[in-house]
């Protein structure tokens, strides 16, 4: 499979996503789970927090592009690597490039959060600037991947992104093997697709759930009509989440494997990440609040014992004055 392909048909199984783990292992943290007694008496059910806020840049995109970039041959990994990101996957791949040795260009947007481009640029990767209300990052990134003869590794509608993104999913459930249900974020789809497959190879049963947030609701839209729709680029403050519609790979697995999607407001992720600060002493960032926004706003009352994958903390400093 060409390294530069942004998609493929290739299936992703827990097998994938088992070999993913020991893959990442020299990059990738095995991040903690917590808990909260008062989150619990809030939400109506039993928390588990999945903290990829703890993770290695900040969020749990490390998992995929460490797993992409560890299948790349030297030769590749010479010619280098280009994504594409509002911050999370651009940082992630800049630590993994850093750690290959292989040069690495990152697409950002004019408007990304000043501390993800900053982390990005301290691990040496190139920073290429747009608009992402006029111009699209895939474009640009497949222009420069084309021109410089680099991989092109995509953020999440890839085999092999999927596949690093779900050992979240097996790690949590090894270590909490009976949870009812898991709880993540969508943006394009990469991580709930990788931890839908992995849950569900790991206890049948177990009900997955996504969350998006409202002004970002592509993928609640794409399964209510049973085809992927594209919205015009959100505005929410989760920035993380502002995909204009599930990817191609992605879409398939997520009406396969999930439950429903709930939708939050800006409003309620605010006041999710001011709880998980003031309560559990934790920053989290607007995208990795969500899944804490729902329960806390009562859409995942009575599940019992749930895994809340809470996905990033890097937020800005100046952000931080919304939480006061």
């Amino acid at each position: 499979m060409p390294a530069t392909n942004t998609t493929s048909t290739e299936a992703v199984t827990a097998e994938d996503i088992r070999q993913a783990s020991a893959r990442i292992r020299p990059i990738a943290r095995r991040t903690p789970v917590m808990t909260s007694r008062g989150f619990d008496r809030e939400a109506g059910l039993q928390a588990f927090f999945k903290c990829e806020n703890f993770q290695t840049g900040g969020a749990f995109k490390i998992r995929g592009a460490a797993n992409f970039l560890a299948r790349l041959d030297r030769g590749q990994l010479a010619r280098g690597v280009v994504a594409y990101s509002s911050g999370n996957h651009a940082q992630a791949v800049a630590i993994a490039a850093r750690a290959a040795g292989a040069p690495a260009t990152l697409v950002m947007p004019l408007d990304a959060p000043r501390s993800k481009v900053e982390a990005t640029r301290a691990q040496g990767a190139k920073i290429v600037t747009y608009d992402r209300f006029q111009e699209d990052r895939a474009v640009i990134g497949q222009r420069i991947a084309a021109e410089t003869e680099a991989a092109l590794v995509p953020p999440f509608d890839h085999p092999w992104i999927i596949a690093g993104q779900g050992t979240t999913a097996l790690e949590l459930l090894e270590e909490i093997p009976d949870l009812d249900a898991i709880v993540v974020p969508i943006g394009g789809g990469g991580l709930i697709s990788g931890c839908s497959i992995a849950a569900k190879a790991m206890k049948a049963g177990i009900r997955v759930i996504g969350v998006e947030p409202a002004d970002g609701n592509d993928t609640f839209l794409s399964l209510a009509a049973g085809r992927r729709v594209e919205i015009p680029p959100p505005a929410s403050i989760a920035d993380g989440l502002r995909s204009p519609s599930p990817g191609e790979l992605t879409f398939p697995i997520i009406q396969q494997n999930v439950e429903r999607v709930a939708l939050v407001s800006d409003d309620a992720i605010l006041a999710a990440m001011k709880f998980l600060l003031a309560r559990l002493k934790i920053l989290v960032e607007p995208s990795g609040a969500v899944t804490a926004a729902a329960a806390l706003s009562g859409q995942l009352a009575g599940i019992g014992r749930a895994g809340l994958v809470l996905s990033g903390g890097n937020v800005d400093l100046d952000f931080l004055v919304r939480l006061a």
